[in-house]
């Protein structure tokens, strides 16, 4: 078997990790591109073949490039390769992976470092959305290391600044895409937003669980992740978003009361799968609605909370601060910006290979 060599570079992104590509070092096919990632995250469910790790967290691509736009450095595709579909999905962002695209547009001399923080405007072409980087440099490189842990991540690593500049609706079109803030399907209350992130809030109790169970037990109940897929697909139609069963989107939030202090409790699936944490656009769409009064979050949240003041989203490894920029405006919420922290490490770098007939 002939094989094509690739370069590429090999990044943790926030709690995530993904296969980071230049644009000019994939095929401008779109098909010939798609099964290029296919082959290089791997097929199956396990993904042996490949460079995935069986799981949608670690089975993640992002594809950068120098910017066409005058607002922005870089531009950014997130590819999610849906776990044994054998297809991919570009609907999304994912805020993960892009805390690693500052670090790669360095590391691939696309952004020259300024000592010592660096700012990176980042056009995500997923949805045409900006989101401003501010990486941690020294002496012309990335600096990897610091004192900044999150939730999800062994040790520690130099903090990442991402602040997201008006994604109310990247994806869907509008806030709360339904046009209600509440929606009933089969008898159960959800709340669909969409900040960045298109996400469905479900109550815990309406599904006769805690919502405290760790994501392995979740994971193994077959009837509950039956009747999640049931709704997903059920109100997708209703959030713009088409051809849901092969998409990772919507994703499902199971909500309950805070345990340790924070907004609201989250299992959050993505879409089959309970996340181990939570996706970064993710906690803020969540956070969104549990600031908007009357979601079906409203009876679980027990204290408000002021534009810019830290809201802490928890989830199975711990929690996520979101800060949001909104303002209530006639009764309707409008969010200017979201700014989370993370962090990111350079795991490898080199050259992958996938078979020629790709």
């Amino acid at each position: 078997m002939t094989q094509t060599a690739i370069p590429f570079m090999q990044i943790r992104g926030g709690s995530s990790k993904g296969i980071y590509f230049l644009a000019t070092d994939l095929p401008a096919s779109n098909a010939s591109r798609t099964q290029i990632l296919l082959d290089a995250i791997g097929r199956d469910v396990s993904q042996i073949d490949g460079l995935g790790g069986g799981q949608p967290v670690t089975s993640k691509i992002a594809i950068v490039s120098k910017s066409k736009s005058r607002d922005a450095d870089v531009d950014f595709l997130f590819v999610q390769v849906v776990v044994g579909k054998n297809v991919v999905d570009t609907t999304p962002n994912c805020g993960n992976l892009l805390a690693g695209v500052g670090p790669f547009a360095i590391e691939a001399k696309l952004v020259k470092p300024i000592s010592p923080k660096t700012l990176i405007r980042v056009n995500m072409l997923n949805t045409n959305k900006r989101c401003e980087l501010t990486v941690q440099t020294h002496n012309g490189k990335v600096n990897y290391q610091g004192s900044q842990q999150i939730d999800g991540v062994a040790g520690t690593a130099a903090p990442i600044l991402c602040n997201y500049l008006d994604v109310a609706g990247a994806v869907t079109g509008a806030l709360f895409p339904t046009n209600n803030l509440k929606d009933d399907v089969d008898g159960i209350s959800v709340t669909c937003v969409d900040n960045g992130m298109p996400v469905v809030l479900i109550r815990a109790n309406d599904l006769n669980i805690s919502g405290d169970e760790p994501p392995a037990e979740l994971n193994g109940n077959k009837l509950l992740k039956a009747k999640l897929e049931k709704i997903r697909l059920a109100i997708s139609q209703k959030m713009n978003i088409h051809d849901a069963a092969v998409k990772a989107i919507p994703k499902m939030c199971i909500i309950s009361k805070a345990k340790h202090g924070g907004i609201i409790n989250t299992r959050t699936f993505i879409p089959h799968d309970c996340h181990p944490t939570i996706g970064v656009l993710g906690a803020v769409s969540v956070a969104t609605a549990c600031i908007t009064k009357g979601t079906v979050a409203d009876s679980l949240v027990e204290k408000s909370y002021a534009s810019n003041q830290p809201i802490a989203v928890e989830h199975p490894g711990g929690e996520m601060t979101v800060n949001l920029d909104f303002e209530f405006k006639g009764g309707i919420t409008k969010v200017k910006s979201a700014g989370v922290i993370r962090t990111a490490r350079l795991l490898s770098k080199g050259t992958l290979f996938v078979p020629s007939a790709s």
